[in-house]
C-alpha cells in the first residue's frame, strides 16, 4: 500500500510525462497511418495495428482476399544508410514471424489462411510510401 503522506505531491504529474510520446513516436504512428490508408485504397482490409508480443510487433495485419498479410512499416528520413526494407534484416524478420505465429496462435479462425510478409518503407520529408508484397518468406528467416 502507497503511504500518500510519503508520495510526492508532484508524482502523478510525472507519471503523465513519461507517457507523453516522442517526436520518433509520433512520425512513426504518422507514418503506419499513411501505409494503412495506401494498403486500403490498394483493397486491403484492416484486421488490426500494433499486435505487440514479448518477442515482437507487428505493425499492421490486414487481409488481402483471404490472405493474412503482416506489414512492416519503415521509416527512413535519409535513405544514405540504405531503406526502410533494408532494415528488415534476418533478425527482425524472425521476430516478425514469431509474432506472427503467436497472433495466429490467439486468432485461430486466421490461421488456416495462407499468408504474407510486406514491408512499407517510407523516406523522406514529406514521406513516400514503396510497398514491397511478399518482402521475404519464412525460408529466409
Amino acid at each position: 500500500m502507497v503511504d500518500l503522506q510519503r508520495w510526492p505531491a508532484d508524482a502523478h504529474r510525472h507519471q503523465q510525462l513519461s507517457r507523453v510520446p516522442t517526436g520518433r513516436a509520433v512520425r512513426g504512428a504518422a507514418v503506419e497511418a499513411a501505409a494503412q490508408q495506401h494498403l486500403r485504397e490498394a483493397g486491403l482490409r484492416p484486421v488490426t495495428t500494433n499486435a505487440r508480443y514479448r518477442r515482437g510487433e507487428i505493425d499492421l495485419i490486414m487481409r488481402d482476399g483471404d490472405v493474412v498479410v503482416f506489414v512492416e512499416v519503415r521509416y527512413r528520413a535519409d535513405a544514405r544508410f540504405g531503406g526502410g526494407a533494408a532494415s528488415v534484416d534476418r533478425r527482425k524478420r524472425r521476430k516478425l514471424v514469431i509474432a506472427a505465429q503467436l497472433f495466429l496462435q490467439s486468432h485461430p479462425w486466421l490461421a488456416e489462411q495462407p499468408c504474407r510478409f510486406d514491408v512499407v518503407e517510407a523516406a523522406g520529408e514529406p514521406p513516400q510510401l514503396n510497398w514491397l508484397r511478399d518482402a521475404f518468406r519464412l525460408e529466409d528467416c
